[in-house]
């Protein structure tokens, strides 16, 4: 019988984010093995809790809209767990860890994301966001090494946890994992019909709108690019990026907030995703469009470096460069048809399926321990 899980995250449903589409994709791959993997998160109005969703109190953050802050409890509903699993460092990470002292259970925690990306958020003043980052980061030292094994999604984040954070506790890579049933070639044209696209060359992202994520640097590679670009998804930088791509020739089209479902349509009609963010831990959305035969221009930093092959499933760009991602993305345009048979036959080595193969290798190890 595989272990019983309790998976503690500070961010979950309604929110769309690639935290909670892997906590999601696990809990499913989980139970599909007879498993049992319950979630505690902040309690949200905008979601009904199902079996095995534990919801805490929270309250809302003031420096990002929609996200909750929850506080650091432990229902009592959830008794017991062979194993605990930590998605985030705040406050239902400490509780996690607090039900882990409690029940002598090995500590999983997963690294998804820089907290101190997001200080920019907090402050208009460079000095207090950059006192702010190292604050971020001496915390995350401190709340990882407390944990038995530490999950990176990537080996450039397995290396950023040991030289930036200073992690020592055991680091393993195992990547988040896409849905290849989900995510698969499907026809695009009925999307593009839908949005008004045309039937040009397409170049697109999806994701959250967030200024480190660098979205500015596409809309200034599509400025004279000779094919549409269409960004999906909302944020907070999507105003000043739609000002921006006011004088763009060939157009830019802002689609909002996609639905799930849309996602294998929205992939499939594209000829490139492009992905200029420099601070990923590993790029979900760059793999689902490659499961769906889509090569990925990314930038050379972060995960990315990584996730996209260089020449196999895509081609890399210098960050902050747009001549440079202009480039790139006619190379993979011009190349589309190698590109996208090389992405299909990747679709095993980055499958869930493959990643709850590593996870419960993870498990079962930390559990001997």
């Amino acid at each position: 019988m595989p272990p019983r899980v309790v998976a503690f995250t500070d961010t979950y449903l309604p929110t769309v984010n690639g935290v909670t589409y892997t906590i999601e994709a696990w809990r499913d791959g989980w139970a599909e093995r007879g498993g049992r993997m319950d979630v505690v998160y902040p309690g949200n109005a905008g979601h009904e809790p199902g079996p095995g969703e534990y919801p805490v109190r929270s309250l809302p953050f003031p420096f990002y809209d929609g996200f909750r802050v929850g506080l650091p409890q432990v229902p009592s509903e959830v008794d017991g767990a062979d194993v605990v699993h930590l998605h985030g460092p705040f406050a239902l990470g400490v509780a996690g860890l607090r039900l882990a002292r409690r029940t002598d259970a090995p500590v999983v925690a997963s690294y998804h994301t820089p907290s101190g990306n997001y200080a920019d958020y907090l402050t208009s003043r460079d000095r207090v966001a950059r006192g702010i980052e190292g604050v971020a980061r001496r915390y995350e030292g401190w709340f990882f090494d407390r944990a038995d094994v530490v999950l990176a999604p990537s080996p450039v984040t397995a290396e950023a946890l040991r030289d930036d954070l200073g992690v020592s506790t055991e680091v393993e890579v195992v990547p988040n994992g896409v849905d290849t049933e989900r995510f698969s070639p499907t026809a695009g044209d009925a999307f593009r019909e839908r949005y008004d696209l045309g039937d040009g060359p397409l170049v697109g992202y999806t994701g959250r709108h967030g200024y480190e994520k660098r979205l500015g640097d596409l809309v200034a590679a599509a400025d004279g690019l000779d094919a549409t670009v269409v960004f999906g998804g909302d944020g907070p930088a999507r105003r000043d990026l739609e000002e921006s791509a006011a004088d763009v020739d060939d157009g830019v089209h802002f689609l909002g907030f996609l639905d799930r479902a849309e996602l294998p349509a929205f992939y499939s009609a594209l000829d490139v995703f492009a992905f200029p963010s420099p601070v990923e831990t590993q790029g979900l959305v760059a793999l689902e469009a490659n499961a769906c035969g889509t090569p990925v221009v990314g930038a050379d930093s972060g995960a990315l470096a990584d996730t996209v092959v260089d020449g196999v499933t895509g081609y890399h760009f210098e960050t902050g460069d747009p001549d440079s991602f202009r480039s790139a993305i006619r190379r993979a345009l011009d190349e589309r048809e190698t590109l996208s048979a090389n992405c299909l036959d990747r679709r095993a080595d980055v499958s869930v399926d493959h990643a709850i193969d590593r996870l419960a290798a993870v498990y079962r190890r930390a559990l001997e321990n």
